[in-house]
Parts: C-alpha cells; structure tokens; sequence
C-alpha cells in the first residue's frame, strides 16, 4: 500500500489560531495531502491522508516546527486517500468540552498508561472504564465493560459524571477515546473535580489496537474513525461485534447517515434495511422532500410511495 492516514494531535500555544489555519491549509494543499485539521489557541488536531512521500512531507513540516515538538503519530497503511478534500479550521477549543475554568492538559491531566498498563488495570475489580467518545462510537465498539455515558455529545459528559459521582468514588478510574485527545482534558478535568486515581489510554485505542503486546485484547466491536472508512477493525486475536442494526437489532457493524439533510443522525444498518426504509432513521425522516437516499438511487415517485406505504402499514418496522 503507498498510501497512508495519519491521526495526530499536540497541545502548544499558537498565537494566532486563524492566520495558523490559513497558512496551515495552503501549506498541506502544496504537498497535495487531504484530510481534517482542527486548530486553535491550545494546539491542533488532525487526521490527514496521502501517499507515504506526501505524509513523510507532511511529517517533517511539523517537525521543522518548535511548537509541535514531541508530536507524535498514529499511522495506517491504506489504499487510497481517507478523505475528498482538504480543510484546515481554526476553533474556539481542540475538543468541546466548554468548561467554566478549561483545562491545560500541560499542566493538569490523568496518568499515561501504555496499552500493557491500561490492560492490565482494566481487568483489576476496583476499575472503572469510561469510554469518553460519542454515543454512536460507542455503539459499533468499546472495552468490554466500559461505561457509555447516556448523554448525546461529548461536552455533555462532565455533568453527567457530576450527576452519576457515585459510580466512581473510591474507584481507580481509566478513561479512553479515539487518538487520546479527549481524555488530555477530561482526566485532567476528573482530577481537578477530586477523583484522585485517574488514568487514560495514552495514544488512544488506536494506538493500542497496534500494540504488539496487548494485539486490542477485550475491544469488542470496530472502532470509528472521521474518514471515509468509517470503521476499522482493532482486536487482532478475536471480533466480537456489538453493533445493532437500528432497525431490527440484528448484529450490524454498516454505519450509514440518516437520509435527511436536516438529521443526519449516525445509525446502524444494513443494506437491505437502508433501502427498506429509504434511508431515513424515522418514518418522518424517510418521507422528507430532501431524502438524499432518494436522490442519489434515482427512486422514482411511484417507488417511493409504494415504499411509504409499506411503512405505514407496518408501522414502521
């Protein structure tokens, strides 16, 4: 394979956040890479593809960099580029946790545990796993045992672990995410809230999914990535899948967008499912007059209404 994906972030001060983000672009679109920065105040984040001379480019830019000094990166062989485009932002914050007071993972944040550390201290009894992702990255892949917050996004959790404080008094808490990013903050946020023993996947699941040792023991499920492949397999010894289709429960690892521009809800499906229901998560969904699933196969109206229909009839099943 001569192409690759690189998933990264490094917390450091950029001065000026948007003009960083302009340069940044024009920077990566001369080596001709493709991908998703973010970038603001306390640092950047990004997932990028290209070929192997092109992320080596890449690379050696950051590096050439003192800001970005320590960087590290978690690479992926793949086929082709991950993404159609190129798009460097500038943001408020890295991740959005909106806090009060924000944390500085530089100056606050859990213990870094290697992915034989994490392992190990998972299956200890008096551990706690939180999983710190979105809800629909839980859903298709987690640690075995691993809590889902039941909250909608990310910058939701902090309250809900305010509200849920029981489930990890007196606890060894380990938080994980996709790259690692979020738990930066949010272990250093649970340690400034006074939970006093708390650790976080360093590197992320993607980083363990790697790891010659651990070889993604105890992942259940796929994991999701922000790029056209979606989902990527992590335990080497055994797949165990977890995802549901959002239609009938059946075991279901295809993740689709809800077919209403004005949704675009994350679930779960088959193929046949997807189709069945033109797309939509909802009945409501499925008859809106901007279906993207009829759009793009070309249904024709008597199809469409015949489909309906059935639906109806069914009541939506």
């Amino acid at each position: 394979m001569n192409y690759r994906v690189l998933l990264y972030y490094h917390y450091t001060k950029i001065e000026d956040a948007v003009q960083f983000a302009a340069d940044h672009l024009q920077a990566c679109k001369d080596i001709d890479l493709r991908g998703r920065i973010l970038v603001a105040s306390e640092g950047i984040n990004g997932t990028v593809s290209g070929t192997i001379e092109q992320t080596d480019a890449y690379m050696q830019l950051l590096k050439d960099d003192g800001r970005f000094e320590g960087i590290t990166y978690k690479i992926d062989e793949a086929e082709g580029h991950a993404f159609k485009k190129m798009h460097v932002r500038p943001k408020p914050e890295l991740v959005h946790l909106r806090l009060e007071d924000d944390i500085n993972p530089n100056e606050i944040t859990g213990r870094h545990l290697s992915p034989a550390e994490f392992m190990a201290e998972m299956q200890d009894e008096n551990t706690i796993v939180l999983d710190v992702r979105n809800t629909y990255e839980y859903d298709v892949g987690h640690f075995r045992g691993a809590i889902r917050p039941d909250v909608e996004t990310f910058r939701d959790t902090p309250q809900w672990v305010r509200e849920n404080r029981e489930l990890f008094e007196g606890k060894n808490v380990l938080t994980y995410c996709t790259g690692g990013i979020r738990c930066e903050k949010f272990s250093g946020w649970m340690k400034r809230e006074g939970f006093g023993d708390v650790g976080q996947l360093h590197g992320g699941v993607a980083t363990y999914s790697k790891d010659e040792e651990v070889k993604g023991q105890l992942w259940d499920g796929q994991m999701y990535v922000f790029d056209e492949r979606i989902t990527v397999p992590i335990n080497q010894m055994e797949h165990v899948v977890v995802g549901k289709d959002h239609y009938d429960g059946t075991p279901c690892e295809r993740y689709v967008k809800c077919a209403n521009p004005e949704c675009n809800l994350h679930v779960l499906s088959s193929e046949d499912n997807e189709a069945k229901h033109l797309g939509g998560c909802t009945l409501e969904c499925a008859k809106h007059k901007s279906n993207r699933y009829i759009a793009k196969h070309e249904l024709s109206e008597a199809h469409v209404a015949k489909v309906i229909a059935e639906l109806e009839a069914a009541q939506w099943v």
